[in-house]
């Protein structure tokens, strides 16, 4: 089959066009031709190496996939061949505690499709059967792969960690990224206000079509006094952090008294200052969230259906492309997802 890799860790020209084997699909996995697979800046990270993650290479970057079911195992007997799916991306052990209490994501042996196994950059991709969820028919290959990773995060961010209510601020960062726009919509889902912050008046103006009712430019040094004039000098209830360092400490000074810091991801650096006397005495709440489990994106599914929740796609590229894609992606070059079309 023909798939992206790459042999060593690098920048986007690392990225390559090649002739591999098919997966071999084990009992209990299925074979799925991938139409479409949208990247993630986890593809940026692991492209680039982690620091203490082995990854097995030559590798297969992309999380995010839809596809036709093509081969199941024997022990599948919920997905045939020919069924049009998207893949749920995130991977583990589906007996420990944590796994059969419903936190699949807080499983040790917890792993991402595309990550530390082979991922969506190809014409076929071996998953775990259970990672199989039917595609709405509405949805074209591009906005059913736009949609499985970052609706997983927002959702399990927004409703399973910070619990928000009708009538809350919320402050989502990076409204252009593909986290940041869905978490606008679920925010606007359940009945917050949201104040979404971008880099650029282009990128702001999308924000507010997505449904943002407030936005600030954060390239400007004073955004975190701009959130507090919006909210009358009290800040806002909850803040969507992906970005960590270059916008964390503004985002604890844009937090009311008592207010929650969700933080899923650290895309402009990982070592944020964080005043503590800040935590304290305004009685703040920081919490971690990395992914979701299977339930939550099965819950975020029946607004997808209903067209309450849509994918935002910037651009799609085809597979041999996918250099350019990462390039792009870094540059934040685009609102919403990069999307590489298969077949």
């Amino acid at each position: 089959m023909r798939a992206i890799i790459f042999s060593q860790h690098g920048g986007p020209e690392v990225l390559r066009l090649a002739e591999v084997a098919d997966p071999q699909i084990k009992a209990n996995e299925v074979l799925v031709e991938v139409r479409a697979c949208a990247l993630n800046h986890l593809d940026v990270w692991v492209r680039n190496g982690l620091p203490g993650i082995k990854i097995p290479l030559p590798h297969i970057l992309g999380c995010d996939v839809a596809g036709v079911v093509r081969e199941v195992g024997d022990l599948v007997t919920w997905a045939k061949s020919g069924d049009e799916v998207m893949v749920q991306p995130g991977v583990s052990c589906g007996h420990c505690p944590e796994c059969l209490a419903g936190r699949d994501n807080m499983c040790d042996e917890y792993d991402i499709i595309g990550y530390r196994r082979d991922g969506g950059y190809a014409e076929f991709v071996a998953v775990p059967g259970v990672n199989v969820i039917p595609k709405p028919k509405n949805l074209s290959w591009e906005e059913a792969a736009a949609l499985p990773l970052v609706t997983l995060t927002a959702w399990h961010m927004l409703v399973a960690r910070a619990h928000v209510q009708p009538g809350e601020d919320v402050l989502i960062h990076a409204a252009g990224s593909g986290v940041g726009s869905l978490g606008i919509q679920i925010a606007k889902l359940l009945g917050a206000r949201v104040i979404a912050t971008a880099s650029s008046d282009e990128k702001l103006a999308k924000a507010r079509e997505l449904g943002a009712d407030e936005t600030v430019n954060y390239s400007s040094d004073d955004w975190p006094k701009q959130i507090k004039r919006l909210t009358d000098g009290r800040g806002v209830d909850v803040v969507f952090e992906h970005t960590g360092e270059a916008t964390w400490p503004g985002s604890i000074l844009s937090l009311k008294k008592g207010g929650r810091l969700m933080t899923c991801g650290a895309t402009s650096g990982f070592d944020a200052r964080t005043d503590l006397r800040h935590v304290f005495y305004r009685h703040l709440t920081i919490l971690g969230s990395m992914m979701g489990s299977k339930a939550d994106l099965l819950a975020a599914m029946k607004f997808i259906e209903s067209g309450q929740i849509r994918a935002v796609v910037d651009r799609v590229l085809p597979l041999a492309e996918a250099r350019k894609a990462h390039e792009l992606m870094e540059d934040r070059a685009q609102f919403g997802k990069l999307v590489l079309l298969v077949h």
